[in-house]
């Protein structure tokens, strides 16, 4: 190659470098100015609440989730697995990971048993999109069917994941025990930063009944993707963590249906299905040396995605007066939108 070649080569890269910096630069720049014009109240986490696209989302997840809007490509086999914060996340990740691949793998050798879920089924505000670039996980470096988990509501999913045919898995669990496990997930994450107090049993209710927590509030982040899953069933499948509980075959055949991977009459006959749901289940999941060890980051060890998956152990956390308060704010939320989803609306809370 002759060196004015090179030379120029040099200096496209030069370029290419420097405007990738440049682009990146202007990001965190709008970024700043945004996070200073919008609404703020205190953080559940290590961020402040900013009320943001409708929704109040902690501060360090805009980027990542401006990012993701901007700059995300759906394919037509994607799946979505998405969720409010402690409501099965793990367990549904999973589940879905576990039914796509499960000719890819044996039981008795599954990635499953020596990583934790969270490597096999990536966040996109936290993984792919993480404002830290060095942080991030190439998309080219997943495999398809490609499967993403997600915090984001409905409506500030990108546009590609919304007007295309992928899949996307939701599951909702009873507000009370998601406020609950999110309340002592959230405390055993500060209990790691001497600066931060405990949040308050008290305090925190009050900003989950006022719809101020992470993500957005309950209502509005489970009727967001409840009316897709009627509108397009094809689509959206609403799931609740309860109903999952009380019949796990029963719901994890009709996940894999969704999906496009139903279990044929050999597999039933061979109990992949029950297989598949205790290599899944929380008792396997927790004794499993990958989850008892390590950490997703310096401040989250693995071990607290773990913590007793029980329905109803709110009630050892609740007062009366507190499920009554609570009661009566999401069923009034949840039964004042849409009419023709009273029927589902009113099951959610019970």
């Amino acid at each position: 190659m002759a060196s004015t070649d090179l030379t120029n080569m040099k200096e496209d890269q030069s370029r290419d470098g420097q405007e990738t910096i440049s682009e990146e630069n202007k990001v965190i720049h709008d970024y700043n100015n945004l996070i200073l014009s919008l609404p703020k109240e205190n953080g559940w986490g290590l961020s402040q609440n900013v009320y943001f696209q409708c929704f109040w989302c902690p501060s360090n997840m805009i980027q990542p989730i401006i990012s993701f809007q901007n700059n995300f490509q759906a394919k037509h086999n994607d799946i979505v697995v998405a969720s409010l914060p402690k409501s099965g996340t793990t367990w549904l990740r999973a589940f879905t990971f576990t039914i796509v691949n499960r000719n890819q793998y044996s039981f008795e050798n599954h990635p499953l048993l020596k990583s934790i879920i969270h490597e096999l089924v990536p966040s996109i505000e936290r993984n792919l999109y993480a404002a830290d670039i060095k942080d991030r996980i190439p998309l080219s470096k997943i495999i398809e069917p490609r499967l993403f988990g997600t915090h984001i509501p409905f409506p500030s999913l990108a546009k590609s994941i919304q007007d295309s045919n992928c899949k996307i898995v939701y599951i909702s669990r009873n507000p009370f025990d998601t406020f609950v496990s999110y309340w002592i997930f959230i405390n055993k994450i500060r209990s790691k930063h001497p600066s931060l107090p405990v949040l308050s049993l008290e305090e925190t209710f009050e900003s989950f009944c006022n719809g101020i927590t992470p993500f957005g509030s309950f209502w509005e982040h489970n009727l967001g993707y409840l009316k897709e899953s009627m509108i397009r069933p094809d689509k959206v499948i609403f799931l609740k963590y309860e109903e999952l509980k009380e019949d796990p075959i029963f719901h994890v055949t009709r996940l894999a249906t969704f999906l496009g991977y139903s279990f044929t009459q050999e597999e039933e006959s061979k109990k992949v299905v029950e297989n598949i749901i205790n290599l899944c289940c929380f008792e396997t999941m927790k004794e499993l040396e990958v989850n008892k060890f390590g950490s997703v980051r310096s401040d989250i060890e693995n071990k607290f995605f773990f913590r007793k998956a029980k329905v109803e152990d709110w009630k050892n956390y609740l007062s009366p007066s507190m499920e009554e308060k609570l009661s009566k704010i999401v069923d009034e939320k949840l039964s004042v939108p849409m009419s023709h989803l009273e029927s589902h609306t009113t099951n959610i809370i019970k």
